[in-house]
Order: C-alpha cells, then sequence, then structure tokens
C-alpha cells in the first residue's frame, strides 16, 4: 500500500469517534459489537455502523461470517497498523 492510500484510511478512522472507539477496543482481540458498545458506553447500532464502515476498508474482519448473532470482529494487518499510529 501506498503511503498515501495509508494515511487517507487513517484519516479515515481518525474522523469518527465511533470507527477509532472501534478499533482501539478491538485491537489484538476478538470482540462483538455489543461488548465494543458496552465498553465504551455508545449504542450498538453506532458500533455497528463503525463495524461495516471498518470492514469495507478492510481494517476490520468478521471471524464467522454467517452467524445471526454473536459475530466476532478482529483486526487486519492494515487495522494493527493504523492503531499503531492512532496511539
Amino acid at each position: 500500500m501506498k503511503e498515501k492510500e495509508f494515511y487517507e484510511l487513517l484519516g479515515f478512522v481518525k474522523i469518527s469517534i465511533y470507527r477509532t472507539l472501534t478499533l482501539k477496543s478491538i485491537a489484538n482481540t476478538l470482540k462483538m459489537p455489543s461488548e465494543i458498545a458496552k465498553e465504551n458506553k455508545v449504542r450498538t447500532s453506532q458500533i455497528s455502523g463503525a463495524l461495516h464502515d471498518l470492514k469495507n476498508k478492510n481494517i476490520v474482519m468478521c471471524v464467522n461470517e454467517n452467524t445471526k448473532k454473536g459475530r466476532l470482529y478482529k483486526c487486519t494487518d492494515l487495522g494493527l497498523e493504523i492503531l499503531k499510529n492512532l496511539e
């Protein structure tokens, strides 16, 4: 990935408090949207929207996509790299 593309993605995450909170909350773990929401004291719908955005940019991934309830998300390598630049 080119440096410019990386910084565009970093800005994409930083511009939204919910995307930032979601990424920081997941970090090196597997988490469900409800866990992220509870940890950050925000609505699950806000986290779900952030996860959707992050997933579309390949920053996070769902490890059990076919599950209706209890979906688990983790950071991709790109997500972990962006996370390093958020701290």
